[in-house]
C-alpha cells in the first residue's frame, strides 16, 4: 500500500521525521512550529544542535504524529521548507514497527537460513552507546543517499578508487562502476598513509574532482573527512562523511560530524572491540546526526598472510546489537585483489547491507592501495557473483 492511498486511521499511526535549519531571525522558528500547528500536527520530539562553524545557527530535529504524504501535513511542511535554510524530510514509518517489543527468546519461531535470528537479550554494554543500540530502533534504520536506501534489505555496492589521482581518473572509474552496478562513489581525497613520503591524495582538488565525477554520474560520492577544519567544507561537498579507521576514537570529530545533517561512514579500528565501535557510534548519536553507517574493515591481529583480518563474524553480532546499517571493506581486510571476491560474496551471504571496495582503471598505476584496486573486469565479476548469492535475513 503506498503512502497515498492509507485512510486517515491508518495515517494516525505513522510517524514522521525532519531535521531543519532556520535563520538567525527573532521568532522564525515559532512561525515555523505555527505553521505545523494549524495543520493539526502533534509534536512528539524537538531537539537542536548548534552547528559547527556558523554563529547562532541551530539545526532541529523534530518528530511528529502522521505522514508526510498526508494532503494538510504535506502542504505544511512545504511552507515550512520555504521558511528554512535548510530542510530534510527523513521519512515517515509505522510507529507500531518502531515501538513493538521483541518476542520472547521461548516464542521465536525457528529460525532457518532466510530469516534473521530470534531477538537477543539486551547486552550489558548497551548502557555506554543506548541510542546506537538495536533496543533503540528495533526495526533497524534506514537511510536514504540519493536514489539509494541503505539498511532497506538491498545490498548496496559503492566502488571507486581508493586515492583521486586526477580528473581523466576518477571520471573513468565514476562511468565504469555505476555502468557495472555501483551505486555510491568512493574516493580519497586526503590519506591518512603510515609512510609519511606516500602519496596524501589531492587534497580539496581531489574533492572537487570527485563531486564533478559524481554530478557526472549521477552518483552519491564517499569521501574520508579527517580533521576539525575539514568538516564543514566536506560536509557541503560530499554525500557520505567517512571516518576512517585511524580516526575512529578521534572523539572531537565525532562530535563534529555528529553535529552536521550528512550521513557517516564510521569504520572500525585496527585494534577497536565491537563495543569501542558502537561506542564511537553514540557520540556521532548524541550530537544529533542519526545517519550512521558501520564498517568492518579488518582489524590487526598476529597473522601476515593478509593486510588485516576481515572479521566476518563482527556483522551477525553487530545486527544483534544495533539498529544501524553495516558495511563490509574486503579491499581493506585482505589487501590483495584476488581474495577481494570470495569476500564480498562472504560479505553478503553473512548479512551484510553493502560492501565497499576499491577500483581503479589501471591498478598497477595506482598511487595508493595498488595490490588491494580491483580492475573494472574484476569488479564486474564480483557485482555478476553477488546476484547470486542471498543475502542472510533479507
Amino acid at each position: 500500500m503506498t503512502q497515498e492511498q492509507r485512510t486517515p486511521s491508518e495515517s494516525a499511526k505513522r510517524r514522521t521525521s525532519v531535521l531543519f535549519a532556520t535563520a538567525h531571525e527573532h521568532g522564525l522558528l515559532a512561525r515555523c512550529l505555527t505553521v505545523l500547528a494549524d495543520a493539526g500536527v502533534n509534536l512528539t520530539k524537538l531537539e537542536s544542535r548548534p552547528r559547527p562553524g556558523r554563529a547562532w545557527e541551530y539545526l532541529f530535529y523534530a518528530d511528529f504524529e502522521g505522514d508526510a504524504a498526508a494532503p494538510p501535513i504535506a502542504a505544511a511542511l512545504a511552507t515550512v521548507r520555504e521558511r528554512c535554510t535548510e530542510f530534510r524530510l527523513l521519512g515517515s514509518y509505522d510507529v507500531a514497527s518502531v515501538e513493538k517489543p521483541a518476542q520472547p527468546l521461548a516464542q521465536s519461531a525457528p529460525s532457518d537460513a532466510s530469516s534473521p535470528l530470534p531477538s537477543p537479550p539486551p547486552h550489558p554494554g548497551a548502557k555506554n552507546w543506548p541510542k546506537a543500540a538495536r533496543a533503540a530502533k528495533p526495526a533497524g534504520t534506514q537511510l536514504r543517499i540519493g536514489g539509494t536506501v541503505i539498511g532497506g534489505g538491498d545490498f548496496v555496492i559503492i566502488a571507486g578508487p581508493c586515492s583521486v589521482e586526477s580528473r581523466e581518473q576518477v571520471l573513468a572509474t565514476a562511468e565504469a562502476v555505476r555502468a557495472r552496478g555501483a551505486v555510491m562513489l568512493r574516493g580519497g581525497a586526503f590519506k591518512p598513509r603510515t609512510n609519511p613520503y606516500a602519496f596524501q591524495g589531492l587534497g580539496w582538488d581531489g574533492v572537487d574532482l570527485l563531486a564533478e565525477a559524481g554530478r557526472a554520474t549521477g552518483l552519491p560520492t564517499v569521501s574520508e573527512v579527517m580533521s576539525l577544519d575539514q568538516v564543514e567544507r566536506m560536509s557541503r561537498a560530499v554525500d557520505v562523511l567517512q571516518i576512517g579507521a585511524r580516526n575512529m576514537q578521534n572523539f572531537d570529530l565525532l562530535k563534529a560530524v555528529g553535529r552536521t545533517t550528512r550521513p557517516v561512514m564510521l569504520k572500525r579500528g585496527l585494534s577497536a572491540t565491537l563495543d569501542e565501535l558502537l561506542a564511537a557510534a553514540e557520540y556521532i548519536l548524541s550530537e544529533g546526526n542519526p545517519h550512521v553507517i558501520l564498517c568492518e574493515r579488518g582489524i590487526r591481529t598476529f597473522e601476515t598472510a593478509t593486510r588485516n583480518t576481515l572479521d566476518l563474524s563482527a556483522v551477525p553480532v553487530l545486527r544483534e546489537r544495533t539498529h544501524l546499517p553495516i558495511f563490509v571493506d574486503p579491499s581493506h581486510g585482505v589487501g590483495v585483489r584476488r581474495w577481494i571476491r570470495p569476500l564480498a560474496r562472504a560479505a553478503k551471504a553473512v548479512g551484510a547491507d553493502g560492501i565497499i571496495v576499491e577500483v581503479h582503471p589501471n591498478p598497477a598505476e595506482a598511487k595508493s592501495d595498488a595490490d588491494q584496486a580491483l580492475t573494472f573486469a574484476d569488479f564486474a565479476e564480483i557485482v555478476s557473483d553477488l546476484a547470486e548469492i542471498p543475502r542472510f535475513g533479507a
